[in-house]
């Protein structure tokens, strides 16, 4: 009986330092997250998007940490099955009482997958599925630090309401003019409540921690009246002088929300004892957002990461239509496959590219881990990526194979290597992202439409936000690089973003320039340059013939937007970059700003 005990006490210690190892992580990724406010007061914007930065790094590391340790103490990787079959089911005893279960779990996938073979990538040994239910969790902390705080006005204190609430978050930079701005506030409240009758249950809930993102922080929550709930969020800034704060706008609705927490933005760093619970309030303002996209926002990515790999499990389990290339114009470095009832696209990077694309796998997926840690300020998509995807053969077409097979053999593995006579598609490397029209393909249905009113509508909308997603990277130190319509793409909500990664460069490292003239009539009529051309040199006024051959197109981009063909546009916005300034990009129209904004 002795080994048998030895070996119980192995697998309990195993599990003690695993979640020792996650509890590190979550410290360090809360203390980084409250360290938010003093930033935020301060206007260390620098310091502000540094964070979002090095945080996402912070999972990796702990994990690193955590496997080292199991390996050096306790030779984790030679134990054998038995014992980390009693390893889970000691650390599931230790997550009775824990606070982020779910989180733990996906450190212990992690920490297991990284040590052991895959084999043992099975119920027995990961959480397939949740083990622990993160409904009802108690917050043992003051009432102060609760998921949210409910006030119960009436129309008589709903302005006192609604100061208290802004109050209650202890911002150390005074407000401009505070009852100023509660009665915008107010106003707004007060329209969305016109006719509307009270009733008991009326009440005010907010969530307890400041979302703090870029250059604002948002107050986030919702109102609540008989069957009715309103989501709103308030978004706190500094003013332009600076030293005082102002509320800039009430957001409401679902659609406001969404924009607020798109895929295409950076993740938010705020404060939270019980990251469920926050994900349960944001999805009761948000139903249609995935779980999965809502960690993502609150910075908790491999989470987001967990939730969407058994979202699209049980998405496979309940569709039978196959993995196609995906339509739309072939990318010269991406190959891109998508399933028609499920919302996302599959991107690997090919093996071998055209001359004129100069780069390495190393470098584009570099550059994917670039606008991960950038903000992304609404107009690039968040990627999931991952490695070992497995996918049944059989839900393959066979043309988008002999497509793998042909531009990425390297990443293509076909094989029944569990040996259970399933066949399987393994793709050694991928990204996901949401799915979105081509604005290309955009563009050609208005142009199919023709006589029809709503085409020119289209049409002008779409080049608008084209330029504006143009202008907003410009704002956030990013040069696109390829600008061709087939690398934006259409939300539903309308928003341009963009998705093709492996050409963009900083602003601050690209030399703007104009044309030189031609030096003789031999210069101005050849074909070829004539003037000399460095790395990262950027003629803007070469940019039309490449995107305005449509008159329709052209007419509207040179109404809006000519100023993008203009070097001169592009340089001063690298030299006050340089200069340290960090630009607003709001996540709401400016329409919706009050006004004093």
């Amino acid at each position: 009986m002795f080994p048998q005990r030895l070996d119980s006490t192995i697998a309990f210690d195993i599990a003690r330092a695993m979640i020792d190892g996650f509890n590190r992580h979550y410290r360090l990724f809360r203390a980084e997250s409250q360290r938010a406010k003093h930033r935020f007061e301060t206007q260390d914007w620098h310091g502000q998007q540094r964070a979002q930065r090095e945080r996402i790094e912070f999972y990796d590391l702990r994990v690193k940490e955590c496997a080292q340790r199991l390996e050096k103490e306790f030779k984790a990787g030679e134990q054998p099955m038995e014992i980390w079959q009693q390893v889970k089911l000691h650390y599931i005893g230790l997550l009775i009482n824990h606070h982020q279960p779910e989180l733990a779990e996906t450190f212990f996938n992690s920490i297991t997958t990284k040590i052991l073979h895959r084999t043992y990538f099975q119920n027995d040994f990961i959480f397939v599925r949740p083990a622990v239910s993160t409904e009802y969790i108690e917050n043992d902390e003051p009432e102060a630090q609760q998921t949210y705080r409910a006030y119960y006005p009436t129309m008589q204190t709903l302005e006192q309401s609604i100061s208290q609430a802004i109050e209650h978050f202890r911002l150390l930079t005074p407000f401009e003019d505070l009852p100023r701005d509660v009665g915008f506030v107010m106003k707004a409240f007060t329209t969305r409540l016109r006719d509307v009758r009270l009733r008991a249950n009326f009440q005010i809930q907010v969530l307890s921690g400041l979302f703090f993102r870029n250059k604002g922080a948002y107050v986030i929550g919702k109102i609540i009246n008989g069957f009715s709930e309103v989501p709103f969020a308030l978004p706190i800034l500094h003013t332009k002088e600076g030293g005082k704060l102002v509320i800039d706008a009430a957001l409401f609705g679902e659609d406001d929300l969404l924009m607020l927490f798109s895929f295409a933005r950076a993740y938010f760093l705020v404060d939270m004892e019980i990251p469920s619970a926050y994900v349960q309030f944001l999805r009761s303002l948000m139903p249609r957002k995935p779980r999965a996209e809502i960690y993502n926002a609150l910075g908790l990515a491999k989470q987001g990461k967990t939730l969407f790999y058994r979202d699209f499990l049980y998405h496979q389990r309940h569709s039978t239509d196959k993995f196609r290339i995906a339509p739309g114009i072939k990318g010269m470095v991406m190959l891109v496959f998508d399933q028609p009832s499920f919302p996302y696209v599959f991107k690997l990077i090919k093996d071998y590219y055209p001359p004129q694309k100069d780069t390495t796998r190393e470098q584009i997926k570099g550059k994917y881990q670039l606008v991960k840690q950038h903000d992304r300020v609404g107009r690039m998509a968040d990627t999931l990526e991952y490695s070992e995807v497995a996918f049944p053969r059989e839900r393959f077409e066979d043309e988008l194979i002999e497509e793998i097979k042909k531009f990425a053999p390297s990443q293509l593995e076909i094989s029944d290597r569990d040996g259970d006579g399933k066949v399987e598609v393994i793709i050694k490397h991928l990204y996901i992202e949401r799915r979105m029209i081509p604005l290309n393909i955009y563009l050609q249905e208005a142009f199919d439409m023709k006589s029809d009113p709503k085409a020119q509508v289209q049409i002008e909308r779409a080049v608008v936000e084209y330029g504006n997603a143009i202008k907003d990277l410009v704002r956030a130190n990013i040069f696109p690089g390829d600008m061709l319509w087939k690398n934006f793409g259409v939300t539903r909500h309308g928003k341009v973003v963009f998705y093709d990664y492996d050409e963009i460069e900083y602003i601050s490292d690209c030399n703007f320039r104009r044309v030189p003239a031609p030096r003789n009539e031999e210069d101005e009529m050849s074909g070829d340059v004539w003037y000399s051309v460095a790395k990262n040199d950027v003629f803007p006024e070469t940019f039309g013939p490449f995107l305005l051959g449509n008159d329709a197109v052209r007419s509207v981009f040179m109404q809006h937007h000519a100023d993008l063909l203009d070097a001169t546009f592009w340089q001063s916005h690298k030299e006050r970059i340089k200069a340290g300034h960090v630009h607003d990009v709001f996540p709401y129209e400016r329409e919706k700003r009050f006004r004093h904004a």
